[in-house]
């Protein structure tokens, strides 16, 4: 019996490759959320540079619970079953009238994870609409497997290598529009994408990169997740830890340590690096 979703939800997720919007809390929740965001970006705005926007969580308690909220986790458990990992998050903040944008790719393509099954939720701080650049997503490209990417590192481009996927269809392409508090859902193979915001405000939002059963591999190295539900007999990742205080020293080492393994991992093969 699922926790949260309906069969019409379920059977859409597994058929179209992703689905929203869902509620996780309300506007004055996210407004405080997003509150501790800002707040924090001026107390420590090292904590904000592009290559420490990724598993933030680690190091900011708020994030964490962001993470843990059981809205999501119960909605994950209706997917993917009672066992989870997470193994990472990413702040993905466009700021207004700027250039950055995310190209055509799946987030699966070079994370080492096998088989490449998992899900990535999509949860908005500010209202993310076409203007300030939302997501968008090709139905059902997720029903095959990994498609050729090219590497571009454009310098607009938020991905860590720039990774594109040549000669999408943008027709197809649905806007992922989310209102705070709300999140989205998509498969790891799905293809999507996001523009530059063209709006007066902030986009800001918070990936969940990715929620995979226990039972998957990290097959480029050792690699860090969370237990989020359940049990992991399989233990195919090296256990990651949760801060224990609103900012946590101990957990900014810690994410350093990650950061460092999961950047060996995404550009392996590659002749270039960039700081993030």
């Amino acid at each position: 019996m699922p926790k949260r979703l309906d069969e019409p939800q379920i059977e859409q997720f597994w058929r179209e490759g992703f689905l929203f919007p869902i509620d996780v809390f309300d506007a004055k929740q996210a407004a405080h959320y997003r509150r501790l965001l800002e707040e924090t970006e001026q107390e420590r705005p090292e904590e904000f540079h592009a290559e420490n926007r990724n598993n933030a969580h680690y190091s900011l308690k708020f994030l964490d619970e962001i993470a843990h909220n059981p809205v999501i986790l119960d909605v994950i458990e209706d997917l993917l079953g009672p066992d989870l990992l997470l193994t990472g998050t990413v702040l993905f903040i466009k700021e207004p009238h700027t250039p950055s944008f995310v190209s055509w790719h799946q987030d699966s393509t070079y994370t080492g994870i096998d088989p490449k099954e998992g899900i990535t939720v999509w949860i908005a701080l500010s209202e993310a609409r076409r203007e300030s650049g939302c997501m968008q997503m090709i139905p059902k490209s997720h029903q095959g497997g990994i498609v050729e990417h090219h590497d571009c590192f454009g310098e607009d481009n938020i991905l860590t290598r720039g990774q594109t996927i040549e000669g999408i269809k943008e027709e197809e392409a649905l806007d992922v529009t989310l209102k705070p508090g709300q999140m989205s859902l998509h498969h790891v193979r799905n293809i999507h994408s996001s523009s530059p915001n063209r709006s007066d405000d902030r986009r800001i939002g918070l990936a969940l990169q990715s929620f995979i059963p226990t039972s998957l591999r990290q097959t480029l190295g050792e690699d860090y997740a969370l237990l989020m539900r359940g049990k992991d007999p399989d233990q195919h990742f090296l256990r990651a830890r949760r801060p224990q205080s609103a900012y946590d020293p101990e957990g900014a080492k810690f994410r350093e340590t990650v950061n460092q393994r999961f950047s060996e991992i995404l550009y392996h093969g590659s002749m270039k690096k960039r700081a993030y």
